[in-house]
């Protein structure tokens, strides 16, 4: 009998994973060896071609999912920010001189927050059951690494989703294991930050949190997304960085949009939007 692992549904047609292990297993002769031969989903060079890209996108939007939804998470509070910023204490492996170092060590009260924000977050999260606002973050180091840490403090599940980069790169230490997830395609990624984001938290960072910020900014601003809180830490950092309120002068967005940000500079503040938002109290 042919079953699903999962859910013991009954498949009569021949187990994938057994007929792979049977063609490793078959004589070695011109013809078996041959590329060509390859079963196609065993086959490494052949998924890796140009026109098999859609194959790949669509592996990679399902294999995370599977995986979330078998574990039964329900949602997220994403958390966006810098890789550079360094724990406090540390010295700021990023800087290029005495500015940059001055500035990220000043910089490191963020990652305590962050580090003290997901203790808040994974605290509710594990009264609810463990599968609402679970803290998702970049899976590397900085801000992410304060994200999974604050989590791991109190012994709950978080979420990495990491991505192939030029230089090497590693999941940070306090990733849940089996949540510790890689992807080629950044967009399939960010597709993964925000299908279940119950809020959306962005600390100090650089092009990369820039980009998140204006991403899911755009989303909600245009009703691609459930208008879930997007809160940014560090109101200072925010306001000398990002106008907002010139675009909203300028006329390119509307005054109202800036309704979408709330600016907080503590753990406690940014989840006091989120219990108001959703009535947690």
């Amino acid at each position: 009998m042919n079953a699903d692992r999962n859910n013991d549904i009954w498949d009569p047609l021949a187990d994938s994973s057994e007929d792979k292990r049977r063609a490793e297993r078959q004589p070695r002769t011109p013809q078996s060896a041959s590329p060509s031969y390859r079963l196609a989903y065993a086959d490494e060079e052949f998924l890796c071609r140009d026109e098999l890209r859609p194959v790949r996108l669509q592996l990679e939007l399902l294999k995370p999912e599977m995986i979330l939804a078998e574990a039964g998470i329900r949602s997220t509070v994403v958390m966006f920010g810098g890789a550079r910023i360094p724990e406090p204490g540390t010295a700021p492996w990023a800087a290029k001189n005495e500015t940059q170092d001055k500035n990220l060590r000043a910089a490191s009260r963020y990652y305590d927050e962050a580090r003290a924000f997901a203790r808040v977050c994974s605290t509710h999260s594990q009264e609810l059951g463990g599968r609402e606002f679970v803290v998702v973050t970049g899976g590397g180091p900085g801000v992410m690494e304060a994200g999974n840490r604050g989590a791991h403090d109190v012994g709950a599940r978080s979420i990495g989703l990491n991505v192939v980069l030029p230089h090497e790169q590693a999941p940070n230490a306090y990733v849940t294991p089996e949540f510790s997830l890689n992807f080629h395609y950044f967009a399939i990624r960010k597709m993964h930050f925000l299908m279940r984001a119950k809020a959306i938290t962005i600390f100090p960072g650089g092009f990369g949190t820039l980009d998140e910020l204006f991403e899911s900014l755009t989303l909600i601003q245009t009703n691609r997304m459930e208008h879930v809180p997007l809160i940014l830490f560090g109101s200072e950092f925010w306001n000398s960085i990002v106008d907002f309120q010139a675009l909203a002068d300028f006329g390119t967005i509307s005054p109202e949009d800036l309704d979408l940000i709330e600016f907080v500079d503590t753990a406690d503040e940014a989840w006091a939007i989120i219990e108001r938002h959703y009535a947690l109290t």
